[in-house]
């Protein structure tokens, strides 16, 4: 089966994501991003998302919704009939939206789950000195980074590197993981499982 997916993420991290699903011939019947904003020199230049940049030229539709609890925003979602919805660097989605398609709504998340969850996985790997960091892929549920884990792989952190090197490495594993996710899950060939939330730690985002 193939099937018929909605894509959410704002930054250069999800494009890859969505561009590997793209290559490997999935279909993407829309993407979810965030609103532009006003920035730029002076502040007036209309800055759209790289995954906005991306979709618009694929001649994917794209959603920019401020209220994800909106109901013309959930009709215009489920017009688009969705089996499958991948989460890439995106904010926190409400049930309505996560419980939408028959085949649930899964996650990239940048560190080995339970372990950093929360905004800034990669900052905190290598602030603590990690020697070890990888992706996780889960279905999404009520608390943030809590759903059944689908596929994790593991990467090393270099005793010099900067977070924005793991970052970009990172993105390219994390692509590959989310199109073996999508390959699963359309085969049927997934057996998700919990997270031990016993070993959770925390990842805020950094100010």
């Amino acid at each position: 089966m193939q099937p018929r997916i909605i894509f959410m993420g704002t930054p250069d991290f999800a494009v890859a994501s969505l561009d590997a699903l793209v290559k490997a011939g999935y279909n993407v019947v829309a993407v979810i991003t965030a609103t532009d904003k006003m920035g730029g020199r002076g502040g007036k230049q209309l800055l759209e998302s790289a995954v906005k940049k991306y979709a618009v030229a694929n001649d994917i539709p794209v959603l920019q919704p401020k209220n994800l609890k909106a109901p013309d925003f959930l009709a215009n979602l489920a017009s688009y009939q969705a089996d499958l919805q991948v989460v890439v660097a995106f904010r926190m989605l409400p049930k309505v939206v996560w419980a939408m398609p028959a085949l649930g709504t899964f996650n990239l998340h940048g560190s080995l789950l339970p372990k950093y969850r929360g905004a800034a996985p990669i900052n905190w790997a290598v602030i603590n000195g990690d020697t070890e960091t990888g992706v996780t892929t889960f279905f999404i549920q009520e608390e943030i980074d809590t759903g059944d884990l689908i596929f994790q792989e593991k990467m090393s952190i270099g005793k010099n590197e900067s977070v924005g090197e793991v970052h970009d490495r990172m993105m390219i594993m994390g692509a590959q993981a989310v199109v073996k996710t999508v390959e699963a899950i359309a085969n049927g060939a997934i057996t998700p499982q919990q997270q031990d939330h016993s070993q959770a730690s925390p990842a805020p985002k950094l100010t």
